[in-house]
């Protein structure tokens, strides 16, 4: 997800407490274990240059396991009065109709007893699901729950003894490999496409609708319409990497630029929501900056250094408590190379809070091991509105923006280009007063903001001015 921010903060954090759904029955408590899946880790197996004509073998045991999920909506529909009735019988009210909406999607089964991958949107507002098997067996099923910050959500059909895909290490994937694609596009019944993994990582594309989503989808040409959401991404041992989530086209059909959400990710989200209902992420508190060359020189360390350099750490958070320091350089984290904002964000975000993890860090030109715990939180504790973070004005901030020494409250960090408050507020930005009270932290700052039309003091580009701020 593409988001605005000039000195470039990152706090890792949890996104949370997302609200589980249970369609069929609303008190019924969360699964608390995890069921037992099918998983085969290992590297893909190199060819061996022999001809092959058919994937048949490969792809039907897929094929049993991918089902179609079909959702209602019940949405109401205002009919306006005819105006010649109020005419002869005054103020009659409008009527006021019920009307289905009816979505479609697909899903992978990924235990015997029941439990669906399928995408966010396939489900999102349904007021009823059913699971359509390739067998012709139809079930109704429940929402365990659901993440918009990934577009997965996690539902479950009460049967035994179901057909399940085999999950791989999607970090494996390598651009080349041979995919399938397997889902109920357009309608028209179980579809299989072939194609290759065309790229991997693929960040800031604006596919989720969610502020501050996850994005690092596999990218494949393999065909994906309308209705293949949810379903099965493949390797070329029938073994499920990802779920295919969107397209990017001009006509809105298939033009060869599908993306998957890793199932490495898919599965993270999984755990979390059968366990504990929610999903939690890592959290590890540090704000920073990517090393560019110049930055990398003046740290005395080669041109050619990638990773991220700590411009500041969030008072006892995780990260402090474990002895990082500004200036020090994040190269990896648990072996994975850490080369944007993105790539730190995903890693931790992927982890579950009270894990350890392992920091490659350069210190004064030398590497050395961090290890962290990570924390979790339940919301963002920097989030003033919805797409808009802002943190206290520091010292180190104030010289490093060359923000006048009078100048004190908050400083907008971070502003989603999908937040609705884009167009008014933006990075840099420092609230002074909102509604003529100063403002020093972000919980005192949001008790001051009120339903409707807000007035807020801003300092920016070395100027003083007034803002008005509607929030709803």
């Amino acid at each position: 997800m593409k988001s605005k921010s000039a000195f470039s903060l990152i706090l890792v954090f949890a996104a949370a407490g997302l609200l589980l759904f249970n369609l069929q029955a609303k008190d019924a408590a969360p699964a608390k274990q995890m069921p037992e899946v099918r998983v085969d880790d290992s590297p893909l197996a190199k060819g061996t240059g022999g001809l092959v004509t058919s994937y048949a073998d490969v792809v039907e045991p897929v094929q049993r396991a991918v089902v179609s999920v079909y959702s209602t909506k019940i949405v109401a529909q205002r009919i306006p009065t005819n105006p010649l009735l109020r005419q002869f019988f005054g103020d009659v009210p409008d009527q006021v109709r019920e009307r289905k909406e009816e979505g479609m999607g697909s899903g992978v089964i990924v235990s015997s007893d029941g439990y669906i991958i399928t995408n966010n949107h396939v489900i999102d507002g349904a007021d009823e699901l059913s699971v359509l098997l390739p067998d012709e067996r139809e079930f109704k099923a429940r929402l365990i729950g659901k993440d918009p910050k990934t577009d997965v959500a996690i539902i479950k059909i009460d049967a035994e003894n179901l057909p399940t895909v085999t999950l791989a290490n999607s970090d494996n994937v390598r651009v080349g490999d041979i995919v399938f694609a397997v889902g109920n596009p357009l309608g028209v019944g179980q579809t299989v496409t072939m194609g290759i993994v065309s790229a991997r990582g693929r960040k800031n594309l604006g596919l989720l609708d969610s502020v501050q989503g996850y994005e690092d989808f596999i990218q494949t040409d393999a065909a994906i319409n309308m209705g293949n959401s949810g379903g099965a991404l493949v390797d070329a041992q029938g073994r499920l990497v990802g779920i295919n989530s969107a397209i990017i086209s001009t006509t809105r059909g298939n033009i060869g630029i599908g993306f998957a959400i890793p199932i490495n990710l898919a599965a993270s989200i999984m755990r979390s929501l059968i366990e504990t209902g929610s999903v939690t992420r890592g959290y590890l508190g540090v704000i920073t900056e990517p090393v560019n060359r110049e930055m990398a020189e003046a740290l005395g360390l080669p041109r050619d250094t990638r990773g991220l350099a700590i411009a500041d750490i969030t008072p006892d958070s995780p990260a402090e408590k474990a002895g990082l320091q500004r200036t020090d350089v994040i190269l990896a984290v648990n072996g994975r190379a850490i080369a944007s904002l993105e790539d730190l964000r995903l890693v931790i975000a992927q982890t579950m809070p009270g894990s350890k993890v392992v920091l490659k860090v350069v210190r004064d030109g030398k590497e050395q091991n961090v290890e962290v715990v990570l924390g979790t939180l339940a919301e963002r504790p920097n989030e003033l509105l919805p797409g808009v973070e802002a943190i206290a004005l520091t010292d180190e901030l104030r010289r490093l923006l060359n923000i006048d020494s009078r100048v004190t409250g908050l400083i907008i960090s971070n502003v989603d280009e999908k937040s609705p408050y884009a167009d008014r507020l933006a990075p840099n930005v420092v609230i002074i007063e909102i509604n003529r009270s100063p403002v020093t932290d972000v919980a005192g700052a949001k008790d001051l903001l009120r339903d409707g039309r807000n007035l807020l003091l801003v300092y920016f580009r070395g100027g003083f001015r007034y803002v008005t701020l509607t929030v709803r």
